[in-house]
């Protein structure tokens, strides 16, 4: 029974593909999903932090790649169907923050990070779609969004126009797609995080009040902690959520459910 059901969570003979790999959370990803079993194409614009993060794991490809250029995310993934002839798992990861204050923030900055943070998901998403499957039956490919709590509520006064408008419109994307894409076999999901210490968050941490800030207004009174995606992203990614399209996976230690 116990290797049954370590089986669910098993990528082996998988690709995947992470955006936004090069630090944070979306470093953490791909060695979660290498350590799952699958290969990993690792992409970011900083190709020297790739290198040592594949130094780590041999499973893992560093592919530069900005996701904000559409010829970009065409060439990651046909080399990732070139090299393997299959993408199973994408984890669309890379983001970008923009200003706080709304006041602060130009109708083309606004446009740069719904770039970035929306439009390179949808346009992932589709080459996803449109490559053809390996498998058939009970194996789907997965699709994972990283959206964030502040597409589902206000984080007022930190937070940012744009960002939530991109956070948000993810959660739309997803269902959108996991309803156009489920009877061909395509999964979408999205995993959203809350606090969770990273490179757009050092500041947040590193000073005292927004800290505790964090902490009053999140049940279990912390931020999260590195490992603590972990499980919910593997569970998206992995078969043991075959029958899981359309949903947003909180991990926030309680901060939406006050």
């Amino acid at each position: 029974m116990s290797h049954a059901i370590a089986d669910l969570f098993s990528l082996h003979g998988r690709t995947a593909v992470v955006t936004g790999a090069s630090s944070g959370l979306g470093a953490r990803f791909a060695l979660v999903l290498a350590s799952a079993g699958a290969s990993v194409f690792a992409a970011a614009r900083r190709l020297e932090r790739l290198k040592d993060l594949a130094d780590a794991d041999p499973r893992i490809h560093p592919a530069v790649c900005d996701v904000s250029r559409e010829e970009d995310r065409v060439r990651l993934m046909e080399t990732a169907l070139d090299e393997t002839g299959r993408v199973d798992v994408l984890v669309n990861n890379a983001g970008m923050s923009g200003a706080v204050r709304a006041e602060d923030e130009s109708a083309d900055d606004f446009a740069d990070v719904l770039a970035v943070n929306l439009v390179a998901p949808f346009h992932l998403a589709r080459l996803l779609a449109e490559a053809p499957a390996r498998d058939r039956g009970r194996t789907t490919r997965s699709i994972v969004n990283v959206s964030s709590v502040l597409g589902l509520v206000s984080g007022a006064p930190l937070g940012g126009a744009a960002y939530a408008a991109s956070k948000a419109g993810l959660v739309g994307l997803t269902r959108e797609l996991a309803g156009q894409w489920g009877p061909s076999g395509v999964r979408v999901n999205s995993l959203a995080p809350g606090w969770f210490r990273s490179e757009m968050t050092d500041e947040l941490f590193s000073d005292e009040r927004s800290r505790r800030w964090v902490e009053r207004g999140t049940m279990l009174g912390r931020g999260g902690e590195q490992g603590e995606l972990d499980g919910a992203l593997l569970y998206l990614a992995s078969d043991a959520s075959s029958y899981c399209t359309g949903h947003v996976l909180t991990v926030d230690g309680g901060w939406t459910a006050r």
